[in-house]
């Protein structure tokens, strides 16, 4: 009995915390696509706390109504054979809830991974994030230039990052814009997503994939248009060009910090292109999606 007080305080606990849900990350959005997951986790946190609160309320009846002390010393239950209604009950009512629970996520599923709703017309930020141990290189081809352990974003514009890896597979994850989405070494999947409001937003990497996966952290900062496209003039103008030589070095270095180039490692390494990693006839960067080239 203790345990079972014990639970249900947890539960009601769990349920009137939910008004404090800003608190955590990934419940306090800054994107469309972040608030379409933030809204299916906190339905589905409702729909089984709902469930949990039902499960306690015949719970409790039943003991209470049923218990010993409440019924004649020579009560005998009655004999019941089977009720066809009650077993269609007990068996529609987890089938409905599971329907509910994967339409849902379904939906949400493919909202997710489209372009964020309203920028279907626009032309995305293309920007390459490809990891190494342990550390991310974040490449903007059309801007010319390239980022490690910090990318900069513009807002209220549609990004799309094309996700690799030159290691493990590891997964790009910036709770406060989007959900994850794996890099790996053979394929470029895609991850879209738009900043709302200006800030540093935390990003890591999802996946365990070694020793260093706790360093795989890096800030996304999202800015007004005229502050990005100033940042990027100044990358331009005064940062120093990637070498081969020294992507490579990068890539054999296993912690460090911060840094910015002119150029992108995309020149001379390409993006993986599926399958067997051939490069395209026409030569451009690979923009291929999920395993596809496009």
């Amino acid at each position: 009995m203790k345990k079972f007080w014990l639970s249900l305080t947890i539960s009601f606990m769990a349920l009137a915390g939910l008004s404090g849900c800003n608190a955590i990350t990934v419940l306090n959005p800054k994107g469309p696509q972040a608030e379409i997951q933030s809204d299916t986790i906190i339905f589905s946190m409702y729909v089984m706390a709902g469930i949990l609160l039902i499960v306690y309320v015949l719970f409790i009846y039943m003991i209470v109504k049923y218990r010993a002390n409440n019924q004649p010393v020579n009560y005998e239950p009655p004999y019941i054979k089977g009720s066809k209604w009650l077993e269609i009950i007990w068996t529609a009512i987890p089938i409905i809830i599971v329907i509910v629970l994967s339409v849902v996520t379904v939906k949400t599923t493919f909202q997710v991974e489209s372009t964020p709703a309203g920028h279907e017309n626009d032309e995305p930020l293309v920007i390459y994030a490809a990891s190494s141990n342990w550390k991310w290189h974040f490449s903007y081809p059309k801007q010319g230039i390239e980022t490690v352990n910090y990318v900069n974003i513009p807002t209220d514009r549609a990004i799309e990052f094309k996700l690799y890896s030159y290691g493990p597979i590891t997964s790009l994850w910036i709770p406060q814009l989007a959900g994850q989405k794996y890099a790996m070494s053979d394929m470029v999947t895609t991850l879209h997503l738009v900043a709302d409001e200006e800030g540093d937003y935390f990003g890591r990497n999802a996946n365990f994939s070694g020793e260093g996966f706790a360093q795989m952290e890096f800030i996304c900062e999202a800015m007004s248009d005229e502050d990005f496209n100033e940042w990027v003039n100044e990358v331009q103008t005064t940062a120093d060009p990637l070498t081969e030589e020294e992507f490579d070095q990068l890539l054999d270095t296993e912690y460090m910090g911060i840094a910015t180039y002119s150029s992108t490692h995309l020149d001379f390494k390409p993006a993986p292109v599926w399958p067997f990693h051939q490069p395209e006839e026409d030569g451009d960067i690979n923009t291929g999606t999920d395993g596809h080239n496009h």
